[in-house]
């Protein structure tokens, strides 16, 4: 990836962010379903990491997968995601992190459609949306 790496303190962080997104991005809190802002958005253009501004998907791979969380087919590009091993509460995951600020986005499942077959399961507070 060519963008630089992020890094702030906690203080900066949760200056930046506020409770809610700080929550979900630095420490992997999950939003309730059906409740984030982006769920149910169907407007065309390209959801930003909330935490640095990365671009990480397109609305053209975003899909209703009855979850209540946003889901999208595809991202815009591998190397602006890491893909972590999440076994807490038991569960058997693999969790999605923006590779420039090591924000947590959500998880990756393997039950997307074609082409990819994934279901990238991203909360609605660690996005940011770009209309084109």
């Amino acid at each position: 990836m060519a963008d630089k790496k992020i890094s702030k303190t906690e203080p900066e962080w949760l200056l930046l962010l506020g409770p809610h997104r700080y929550r979900m991005l630095r420490y992997g809190n999950t939003e309730r379903p059906y409740t984030g802002q982006y769920w149910n958005h169907h407007g065309t253009g390209v959801y930003r990491c909330a935490g640095c501004g990365t671009q990480l998907f397109s609305s053209q791979t975003k899909f209703d997968s009855g979850t209540g969380w946003p889901s999208f087919g595809a991202v815009l590009d591998e190397k602006r995601i890491e893909r972590r091993a999440d076994r807490k509460h038991g569960l058997d995951r693999v969790e999605v992190v923006c590779a420039r600020c090591d924000g947590h986005l959500g998880h990756v499942f393997d039950d997307g459609p074609a082409p990819t077959g994934e279901r990238f399961c991203i909360n609605s507070a660690c996005l940011e949306f770009e209309s084109e």
